[in-house]
């Protein structure tokens, strides 16, 4: 990623977890708020759309890329580590409580960098009147540095502390949106496949994620499925896949690369059942075929089969 795209100002840093069930001296138990309960644990830095950077596998705390001379505590070293050749150039990193302190934020304005994020009660160098400062519902009570950093505390149904070193403690509403990926992992594999297959899967979410920010936006769907196309050796259906698969894989619902999709018509008015309307590919060569799809893009949105009518009535 470092070598085809540099990120924009903001960045985050989260976990991620691959299932993984089996014995391993680094598996993690019981990480809350995450899909799987236990697995092995990435540490991960991604831009707000969800396009990730860098990635590095935890496999325990006195690991050696991770020895920092300077460094108090693990969750330091990793963020430093994560942000290596991106300090010194005014991003504003956004993390969850399991990372910031007031040393690390210290470390990071020194380096000409932002933080912003929730913030554990029993950090060191919190400032002890925030963290025991009574607060009601909706109220809110802030204090700041003089290097610029701001521990604030605001009760909601239970009291959330936070700090920044770019933003003033005003509470504004704010919309998250998640993204989600087609899993190709299996139970059956080595941890490490199952490692190298998570990151091809990863490599594949950044390249749909560049491709709709740089050129046009498509289904995920229609994306993987022209990339497994574009694979395929189209002439050759004794290769490698062998003639039952290249034959499976060459019946996949046809799209135009990049530029057409289909979508189902709406339902109609007096019933709840799809719409089927006469395909009309099918009609200029003389078949009577109906079908609850169409084509999106094209005028008048001519209604069409999925597979061969799709792709020949584009052709033309």
């Amino acid at each position: 990623m470092d070598e085809v795209y540099y990120p924009g100002k903001n960045l985050s840093i989260d976990e991620s977890m691959i299932l993984w069930r089996g014995r391993l001296i680094f598996r993690q138990y019981n990480i809350q708020g995450k899909r799987h309960k236990f697995g092995i644990k990435l540490y991960m830095l991604a831009e707000p759309n969800g396009l990730n950077l860098k990635i590095m596998i935890y496999t325990g705390q006195k690991l050696s890329q991770l020895e920092q001379p300077h460094s108090n505590s693990h969750t330091e070293n990793v963020v430093i580590n994560l942000m290596e050749g991106k300090l010194f150039k005014g991003h504003s990193l956004y993390m969850d409580n399991y990372y910031n302190s007031v040393n690390l934020a210290q470390t990071l304005i020194s380096k000409n960098t932002y933080c912003t994020g929730t913030l554990r009660s029993n950090r060191k160098k919190n400032p002890s009147d925030i963290v025991k400062k009574k607060l009601k519902k909706g109220e809110n009570i802030s204090k700041y540095s003089y290097n610029g950093i701001c521990v604030f505390k605001w009760k909601d149904k239970r009291d959330v502390l936070g700090i920044s070193t770019e933003w003033t403690a005003d509470m504004i509403v704010k919309t998250n949106l998640l993204l989600s990926y087609y899993p190709c992992e299996r139970k059956t594999l080595r941890w490490y496949k199952k490692v190298g297959i998570h990151i091809l899967q990863q490599l594949l979410l950044n390249s749909y994620l560049l491709y709709c920010q740089n050129e046009r936006k498509i289904p995920f769907y229609n994306f993987r499925l022209n990339i497994i196309r574009s694979l395929l050796k189209k002439n050759d259906k004794t290769g490698e896949l062998g003639e039952k698969q290249y034959e499976i894989m060459t019946k996949l619902p046809t799209t135009v690369p990049f530029v057409h999709t289909l979508q189902l018509l709406p339902k109609s008015e007096k019933t709840t059942k799809v719409q089927r309307k006469r395909c009309s590919y099918c009609k200029e060569i003389g078949k009577r075929k109906d079908t609850s799809y169409y084509c999106s893009l094209c005028p008048h949105n001519p209604p069409l089969c999925l597979g061969s009518c799709f792709e020949n009535y584009h052709a033309k």
